[in-house]
């Protein structure tokens, strides 16, 4: 069947506007286990891609997959605070409104085109086939890089967090216990290994766990939810909804809340998960954008009634932000049950919540650094790109070393730490901005487009550009520091960091473009 890509993706074929039914149809026969169906065959045929893992994926395991790693409601209890602080229970609430409403933007305009090319290199994939001709290649080989340390970061991030959630359990049940910092980083150490583990040992029964984590997550949400709204003071309505705050020395509510964007930033990214496994899903190319939209309405969601209900509970904001344990939200659990076992029981769903956001965390990253290997991104791509066992083997060992060394610096410096795995955040941002900016561009320029199981229509240059100005403010709003004038240590670094990456990664480029040609270059004329 002649394919509508040309391999430079400059010179279109006429009827690629045009959905090819045969390409279409016929997606729900299974070809064999490996392969998946036979459109999932002819995709990575199309983009000259091999099966090189099982496709054990179906969709109630990657929709847990993918709401475990986005964590909506349980980020919201962990970062709500700095939104609290920087715009006050008003502010978060509405910059959560906002925030859910431009990521949905850009959920729906990734979603569209990891329906026409359903890859584990997504972003970086997706530039190298819409980009402008010219600019193809450095681009595209920009985003992938951008990815790769985006993803690392938060493999690094999501153990640290569930090691330092039980280092502040401990400080709750022994009031006598001395927190050391390098006791947090051991337990973080430990989880690394722990998904390690989950993500090559029992690699074959990962969608079985990831299913049944689901049902933990919906669980969990209602298990926390319950008390707080029952056993816990409520704040006056007209106080939570009009309620503003200049924590930050703004001199401007509007910016102050601005700033406090950065917690529902958190709480929503990481829409492209699911699309760095999507060559281990059967149906790849209609199944991941219906999980894609369904991660983003539940998780959404489920984080705004959390995000509403932590603003009706959280009392003294100065006492909870005082916490001992370092985590307020195991302060507000405390002060609505009134019992340290009560609250010991809420704060375990969230650590257990939390390991598994890192194991997704592990899969994705691992993922990411092998699709980007294949396509000789990175040094030593051969060894990146070994698949052992229907797995990324030396993809995963690689992310497990990198989130070691990473929590590592946290046993001399936690802002040292909190500053590199922030990284994570913004290159995802500019990892979105890139791949839909370049979609924009072919609908800019008239250009054809690939056929999907899933389009946006003629909303979709619209859809496109209103992504873009999210994706744009967010990314500006994320860099700013807590306060107008901040100490030098908790001044944010974020910018900076990227700065030196973008620039490291540019000149690494001048030696790895004799290999790197782009997946472009890869795409069959025939599938």
């Amino acid at each position: 069947m002649e394919s509508v890509t040309k391999e430079t993706y400059g010179s279109q074929h006429p009827d690629a506007e045009k959905a090819d039914t045969e390409h279409l149809t016929n997606f729900d026969v299974v070809v064999m286990e490996k392969h998946g169906t036979e459109i999932d065959a002819r995709d990575m045929k199309r983009m000259g891609k091999t099966q090189s893992f099982q496709r054990n994926f179906a969709f109630y395991s990657t929709f847990g997959f993918s709401m475990v790693l986005m964590s909506s409601w349980e980020t919201q209890l962990a970062t709500a605070t700095f939104g609290l602080t920087n715009g006050g229970t008003a502010g978060v609430i509405y910059i959560y409104l906002a925030t859910f409403f431009g990521f949905g933007m850009a959920i729906v305009s990734m979603a569209e085109m990891a329906s026409m090319a359903p890859t584990a290199g997504g972003q970086y994939h997706w530039v190298s086939e819409f980009a402008a001709p010219g600019a193809q290649r450095f681009i595209s080989y920009m985003t992938g890089w951008l990815c790769v340390l985006g993803w690392q970061a938060g493999s690094a991030a999501g153990c640290y967090l569930a090691g330092t959630e039980i280092q502040a359990l401990i400080i709750l049940n022994h009031p006598t216990y001395v927190p050391e910092r390098w006791h947090g980083s051991l337990l973080a150490i430990a989880l690394v290994c722990v998904s390690l583990f989950i993500n090559t040992v029992l690699a074959k029964v990962l969608p079985t766990i990831q299913a049944t984590i689901l049902v933990l997550h919906v669980g969990g949400f209602i298990a926390i939810l319950v008390p707080l709204w029952v056993l816990a003071p409520h704040a006056p309505a007209e106080r939570v909804f009009t309620q503003f705050n200049d924590g930050g020395d703004w001199r401007s509510l509007g910016l102050a809340t601005l700033v406090g964007i950065l917690s529902p930033v958190v709480s929503l990214i990481g829409p492209d998960a699911a699309v760095h496994i999507s060559e281990e899903v059967r149906n790849a190319s209609k199944t991941i954008p219906r999980i894609m939209l369904a991660t983003a309405i539940g998780n959404g969601t489920f984080g705004f009634v959390m995000l509403v209900t932590l603003c009706f509970c959280i009392g003294d904001l100065e006492e909870v932000l005082g916490t001992p344990t370092g985590y307020p939200f195991i302060q507000v659990f405390y002060n609505a049950t009134q019992s340290t076992a009560g609250a010991t029981v809420m704060t375990c769903i969230m650590i257990i919540l939390s390991q598994f956001c890192a194991v997704t965390n592990m899969t994705t990253a691992s993922r990411q650094l092998f699709s980007f290997a294949r396509d000789r991104g990175t040094p030593f791509h051969t060894f990146f790109r070994s698949v052992v066992h229907d797995i990324p083997l030396n993809a995963i060992l690689t992310t497990s070393i990198v989130s070691i060394l990473l929590i590592s610096i946290s046993f001399g410096s936690t802002i040292a730490f909190n500053q590199l795995t922030a990284l994570g955040t913004v290159a995802l941002l500019a990892s979105y901005l890139i791949s839909i900016g370049s979609m924009a561009w072919r609908r800019i320029t008239s250009q054809s487009l690939l056929p999907s199981h899933f389009s946006l229509g003629r909303w979709g240059l619209a859809i496109n550009m209103a992504a873009l100005m999210f994706l744009m403010l967010a990314f500006v709003m994320v860099c700013f520091p807590p306060a107008r004038n901040p100490e030098l240590e908790s001044m944010n670094w974020s910018s900076v960091i990227f700065g030196g990456v973008v620039v490291l990664s540019g000149g690494y480029y001048l030696r790895a473009r004799e290999k790197y040609v782009g997946p472009v270059k890869l795409v069959r004329k025939e599938a």
